[in-house]
């Protein structure tokens, strides 16, 4: 099927996290507008095959290129290599960086019987992978010079930023930081033309979802509270980060975008 939305041609995509969830399903908006993408992801080798036969087909039907990329966006010398290889490879300017990042310690504040309690480290981690290296990516991209002159850089928040979740608490802490530290990115970095905002989606049925405890009861809470009669599907979120990227929304920065169908709101 040939693409004749070039909407965002000669532009790319870099998505931290773009195996599964929210950043897969941007990878197939934004490939459908023209946009060529990055995909970063850490995946075992069966799960990548099969997901390399996906990415694959839909360059093809889309006309873009997709390129993977199976590192761990976490590592410094990973980060740096990326850059320098994409500096080299590319000439087209990132128009999207987009932080989708989930991996955190799911435990509670103190030990309860066989669950072992969350400590500094797992705090630190989580804090790092879900929330601040966002910054270290974004500083590596504008010291290469890689961003587009209209540029996104786009993360992903939550409910739990500031409720309780039964062993959330690592993850609430990133998530937390991970807002102050859009605001001060929105301020500071306007002036390399970089819109920095989030995203805070309603209760969505990803595999990161899952993995929290009791996760079934909060999917039937978004269910019964959403005036929409549905959750929110990761399609939901890739569609208005397609809308962050259009020159419409370039007056749009530091703020936290609501993506849940009125699920707030009761």
């Amino acid at each position: 099927m040939q693409n004749n939305n070039k909407q965002f041609s000669d532009n790319w995509a870099l998505i931290l996290g773009g195996s599964s969830g929210f950043g897969f399903a941007t990878v197939e908006k934004l490939a459908r507008h023209g946009m060529n993408i990055a995909v970063l992801y850490r995946e075992t080798a069966a799960i990548e095959r099969a997901l390399k036969v996906k990415l694959s087909a839909i360059a093809e039907s889309n006309q873009v290129i997709i390129s993977p990329y199976n590192i761990n966006a976490l590592d410094v010398s990973a980060r740096k290599a990326f850059v320098d290889q994409f500096s080299a490879d590319r000439k087209q300017k990132v128009k999207l960086l987009l932080h989708s990042i989930a991996r955190g310690n799911l435990k509670p504040l103190v030990k309860e019987g066989d669950n072992e309690a969350l400590t500094q480290e797992d705090i630190q981690l989580t804090t790092y992978a879900m929330a601040t290296s966002l910054l270290d990516w974004t500083k590596d991209l504008i010291a290469a010079g890689l961003f587009h002159a209209d540029g996104r850089i786009i993360g992903l928040t939550s409910e739990g930023s500031d409720k309780y979740w039964e062993g959330y608490a690592a993850v609430s802490i990133a998530k937390a930081s991970l807002e102050s530290l859009t605001t001060y990115m929105a301020v500071e970095l306007a002036k390399y033309g970089l819109k920095t905002n989030l995203i805070l989606a309603g209760i969505t049925a990803t595999p990161s979802l899952k993995r929290i405890p009791d996760s079934e009861r909060l999917i039937a809470h978004a269910l019964a509270r959403n005036p929409s009669g549905r959750i929110t599907k990761p399609e939901d979120v890739a569609n208005v980060i397609y809308l962050l990227c259009t020159d419409e929304a370039a007056w749009i920065n530091g703020t936290v975008i609501q993506v849940d169908g009125g699920e707030h709101c009761r």
